[in-house]
């Protein structure tokens, strides 16, 4: 095979067809990749510590940076905030994230209006019984005055009392009444397409509205999502709204996520992790790059192929090839990123033994099959699927990088 060939792989359902909606010089939604995002957790007041946040974000991959707009100092500090990032030479788009007085801070402070590119206004809180929908028509009406998109986020643990109450009493006249988590789950996708419905019938238009309905178990956001898909063609955002810590949040977000995007679902996602003590924020961007890389549906970073060890594979030696490599990877691809356009896409192959090792060497790009137990003590390593060179000696390691990095110049820099 050449070197931009490999076995055909199995590829997620076509995405579904939508609207595209532009965030800056972002676009999400139709054909466009899907988007990763995350948020801060620092005091908005607090610019340094925020702007410092969202750089980081921004820097681990990040595309859009949500931010708490709670009251007067944090509206007051969001062009501040801007001014920083600009400075550090970060042109991340900001989110404003806005719930019970959103419209009384961006009229007061019209500059927070202009300094962010989005804002994120949930149903369930923009307002309570009469004050609901004036509230709600004048945040739209900003956004209409400030050219800025929107998503209606409807949040489970806070659902609009009226929609939900609306759906169990016409539940309760049925014959056969649908179970209560039922009727919530479609209370929270008819809160979101009514609520769009409406911002259309103020003046939004259609393509600057983007919808999410969040949930907090995998299931129930996988119902949701597939019915709201189904009702409307707005882009949709996806994410667990409390997916945990560690790797159980990890894992429920990775589950929820990977079967929505595995059916086309789904314009830009966050996994929304809460971090260790002491943790770094920019876990959650990770996490959610790893999703989208492993299901083939963008690529952010080279990948590395490692077998996980057995009886058969002899020292330790191919894992700490892997991590040296993966080491190697992550140190590089500022740099990379820079000069070999397309190198997020290389896939790499450290296997421990003969049995998977030469198959899964010649199915990367570039593979190393190290000696297992009672092997020769050689290492072939394979560049395109055939087999290049064989690496011995206490110098492994190190002779592989070269490779890696000749290969990375040949193939992504135009070298001979």
């Amino acid at each position: 095979m050449d070197a931009h060939t490999r076995p055909p792989l199995a590829q997620p359902s076509p995405r579904r067809r939508t609207r595209t909606v532009r965030v800056g010089d972002l676009a999400i939604g139709g054909d466009q990749p899907i988007v990763v995002q995350s948020m801060t957790d620092t005091d908005t007041a607090d610019e340094v510590a925020t702007a410092v946040q969202v750089a980081d974000l921004a820097r681990a991959g990040s595309e859009l940076v949500r931010v708490t707009i709670n009251n007067e100092q944090a509206a007051e500090a969001v062009p501040r905030i801007r001014d920083r990032l600009e400075q550090m030479g970060i042109q991340v788009p900001l989110v404003g994230d806005f719930h019970f007085n959103g419209h009384k801070l961006l009229r007061r402070h019209p500059a927070c209006a202009q300094a962010i590119a989005k804002m994120r206004i949930n149903p369930g809180n923009v307002g309570k019984g009469s004050r609901r929908d004036p509230q709600f028509a004048e945040m739209i009406d900003i956004a209409r005055e400030y050219d800025l998109p929107v998503r209606i986020g409807v949040n489970w643990g806070s659902l609009d009392d009226s929609v939900l109450t609306r759906l169990m009493d016409a539940n309760a006249q049925l014959a056969e009444p649908q179970p209560p988590e039922a009727v919530m789950r479609d209370a929270v996708v008819t809160s979101a397409v009514e609520s769009a419905e409406q911002a259309e019938s103020l003046g939004l238009p259609g393509d600057r509205i983007i919808l999410s309905c969040k949930m907090s178990g995998v299931q129930d956001l996988v119902a949701v999502y597939r019915d709201l898909a189904q009702r409307c063609d707005y882009p949709l955002h996806l994410g667990l709204t409390e997916a945990g810590m560690g790797t159980p949040g990890i894992v429920s977000s990775s589950a929820a996520l990977a079967i929505l995007l595995q059916e086309g679902i789904g314009d830009t996602v966050r996994v929304s992790l809460t971090p260790d003590p002491g943790g770094a924020r920019t876990r959650e961007v990770e996490v959610a790059q790893q999703v989208l890389q492993s299901m083939g549906l963008r690529d952010f970073t080279p990948r590395v192929t490692a077998c996980p060890g057995c009886g058969r594979t002899s020292s330790d030696f191919f894992q700490r090839l892997a991590e040296h490599i993966r080491s190697h990877i992550d140190e590089r691809m500022p740099q990379w990123r820079e000069a070999y356009p397309g190198v997020e896409s290389l896939r790499i192959a450290v296997m421990g033994c003969v049995v998977n090792g030469p198959g899964e060497s010649r199915h990367a790009d570039i593979g190393i099959s190290l000696p297992g137990a009672g092997e020769q003590p050689v290492a072939p390593v394979f560049i395109d699927g055939e087999r290049s060179v064989t690496l011995k000696g206490d110098g492994i390691a190190e002779e592989f990088e070269q490779i890696v990095e000749a290969y990375i110049e040949r193939r992504f820099g135009g070298g001979s």
